[in-house]
């Protein structure tokens, strides 16, 4: 699968809203059938930063970054953010999220 963490450092005038701006494509990706998951936390240090964490398939990613709605996000975003995102991409074994070894709860 692949697996993608994007922080996204809003101007501040965006920060509230930028959940609504990101709605559509937020939607959109999580309908695609190569999706696993899309989610969208805060930063609890930066209140501007927006950590986006994704995952596709192996066979999901490349139609992802060749959608409609990605092409759109990309040309809407600039607009909001204070600085060009930073991201991790890699492709991992596995298929979805395991339990955590250190931490067990029955």
């Amino acid at each position: 699968m692949y697996f993608i963490v994007v922080k996204y450092e809003t101007l501040p005038e965006w920060t509230d809203t930028w959940l609504d701006l990101v709605d559509e494509f937020t939607k959109a990706t999580r309908a695609e059938p190569g999706n696993l998951w899309f989610e969208w936390s805060k930063s609890v240090e930066n209140p501007h930063e927006w950590v986006l964490i994704e995952a596709f398939t192996d066979d999901g990613a490349v139609p992802h970054v060749n959608s409609e709605h990605f092409k759109k996000a990309i040309k809407e975003m600039p607009k909001a953010l204070a600085h060009t995102p930073k991201i991790v991409s890699r492709q991992v074994d596995g298929t979805g999220w395991d339990k955590m070894g250190e931490i067990t709860i029955d």
